[in-house]
């Protein structure tokens, strides 16, 4: 009886030869070189290198060449001079599929490796092989650009309430005095400043940079790898904004404090860039002593509420996460004011784009009062009735101050017993939360205050897509519903005039926006408000 065949592991079929051995010998030597050289050239070349080992069938010239990735004007013409001299060298009907005899192939496994060295040669007869070289770290120089940067980032990071990144200015800044050069100005005779090192920290992933403007941090520093706050670790607490305490009517701010604080609610108050309360997750620290926030006697003096402020802010704080809650208080008066200044839809929309998911509108109906404002009631009460069934937002009406006191209180007691349980993971602005924690009822992930807060800015320095949204809020019967499916289609004003453009028509043009969809509802814009806003981009003199 014959034995077995036996049996074969591993791989059970090497790879082919590459079909274009001159091209892939070229385009090998044209790294090696650029590599020596360190040029970052050789990367490009390793593209084409690694599209060229993929493609299975063989090249006639370098023309044919164009159809593979990384294969530009550049390095066909650089193969078809090769391939023209080694013509003449070889003659004219030489094959271009093979290599001369003598000439060895590089192979599909040796694209990734350095070109040997004298010295490697040398340690191969010593030793009898060839000796793998350790890789040395990169570690940047005290002093340096790259030090000062990693070491400002680092520090920001472990700082209470830290956003877990930084713009480049403000980085620039806070880096400069741990720098020897200057971040903005080249030296005499070169054209490289300090920041130039940034471009290595991130090619060697010490640095991550993501969004426009730039966020740089630190990939440690990423969102779920800052940490979480665990049940037990963390208090629910109510923020106030600070103008709710102070300025317009003493008497009605301080009796709402004085409220809170007779219902045992524990609040700071600060100050908020969007909304008139909300609510976060405090770690837990060892307190501070003398601190007493929330238990000032009243009436309140400027000096106390200085005190408030600041011990909020000094006080030794742990991290902090805000919750998916956040009020606008509106009076009739201040609504009615807010309506007519253009503040109301601003606003609205401002909150929708805050990135909490739960806004609320606390509306004070203020009872007879409401009479005597200058629009009719009956306007104001359809802008409360399209807050909630057109905008979206839960709308809570209650009668007076006292009221809205007592609902902030039983909404932090809610507040903390629904969360009472849950670990709270750090997430990013940019990201509505993550899917795999969402769905589990023992967790959630939150933003952290100061990327909120930050984020929640009134007046800083806009996107072209941010200033688009608040020119299309200006227009009458634009609200923030039809300027965001607006925007979901054209984020700039140079797309949406360069489609007008492509229009055949005025009448095209008039009716190109009419069917965006928009709201829960997904309503059409309708004509007339298409018209209107083809009128105000397209017109070349005066709107009348």
């Amino acid at each position: 009886m014959s034995n077995p065949e036996p049996v074969l592991l591993g791989r059970k079929r090497t790879l082919p030869a590459c079909p274009n051995p001159l091209f892939l010998k070229w385009l090998t030597e044209l790294r090696d070189e650029a590599r020596e050289k360190g040029l970052k050239i050789q990367y490009t070349y390793q593209k084409a290198i690694n599209s060229l080992n993929k493609y299975p069938l063989p090249l006639r010239d370098a023309k044919e060449a164009k159809i593979l990735q990384n294969f530009g004007d550049v390095i066909c013409k650089i193969l078809d001079s090769k391939l023209q001299q080694y013509h003449t060298e070889h003659g004219q009907d030489s094959p271009v599929h093979a290599l001369p005899e003598g000439v060895s192939s590089p192979g599909r496994s040796d694209n990734n490796k350095a070109p040997p060295t004298k010295k490697n040669n040398a340690r191969e007869k010593e030793g009898g092989g060839e000796k793998k070289k350790k890789k040395r770290e990169y570690v940047p120089q005290k002093g340096s650009g790259g030090y000062a940067v990693l070491l400002t980032l680092y520090r920001q990071s472990q700082m209470p309430g830290s956003k877990g990144f930084m713009f480049k200015m403000e980085l620039q800044a806070e880096a400069q005095h741990l720098c020897n050069k200057s971040f903005a100005v080249p030296d005499l005779g070169s054209k490289y400043t300090a920041w130039s090192s940034v471009a290595t920290l991130v090619q060697r992933n010490l640095l991550v940079k993501t969004h426009s403007p730039a966020r740089l941090t630190q990939p440690m520093n990423e969102v779920l790898s800052r940490g979480c706050l665990l049940p037990g670790t963390y208090d629910i607490v109510l923020c106030v904004d600070f103008i709710e305490t102070t300025g317009g009517s003493h008497h009605r701010k301080h009796e709402l404090v004085k409220e809170l604080q007779t219902n045992g609610v524990h609040f700071d108050v600060r100050k908020l860039n969007v909304g008139d309360f909300l609510w976060v997750a405090r770690e837990k620290v060892a307190p501070m002593s003398g601190r007493t926030c929330g238990t000032f006697p009243f009436p309140l003096c400027l000096h106390q509420l200085i005190a408030i402020i600041l011990m909020s802010l000094f006080a030794a704080a742990g991290r902090e996460l805000v919750l998916d809650f956040v009020i606008e208080r509106k009076r009739m008066d201040d609504l009615c004011g807010s309506i007519i200044d253009g503040r109301f839809k601003e606003q609205k929309f401002r909150l929708k784009r805050c990135g909490l998911r739960k806004p609320i509108y606390l509306v004070e109906e203020q009872g007879k009062a409401a009479a005597h404002l200058s629009l009719p009631e009956k306007t104001l009460q359809q802008a409360i009735v399209n807050t909630q069934v057109v905008d979206g937002f839960f709308v809570k009406r209650v009668q007076d101050v006292r009221e809205s006191a007592a609902y902030l209180s039983i909404m932090t007691r809610y507040l903390t017993k629904v969360y009472q349980n849950r670990t709270l993971v750090c997430r990013s602005r940019e990201r509505d939360g993550d899917p795999d924690c969402d769905d589990d009822p023992r967790s959630c992930s939150l933003m952290s205050f100061a990327e909120f807060n930050y984020g929640a800015i009134k007046n800083k320095s806009q996107t072209v897509r941010e200033a688009f949204a608040r020119q299309l809020m200006q227009v009458s019967g634009l609200s923030g519903d039809r300027a965001a499916a607006i925007l979901e289609r054209y984020s700039t004003p140079h797309s949406l005039l360069k489609t007008y453009d492509k229009c055949k028509s005025e009448a095209q043009k008039e009716k190109l926006l009419s069917t965006i969809q928009y709201g829960r509802l997904n309503r059409k814009l309708g004509p007339a408000l298409s018209r209107t806003l083809y009128q105000l981009y397209c017109s070349n003199g005066a709107l009348y």
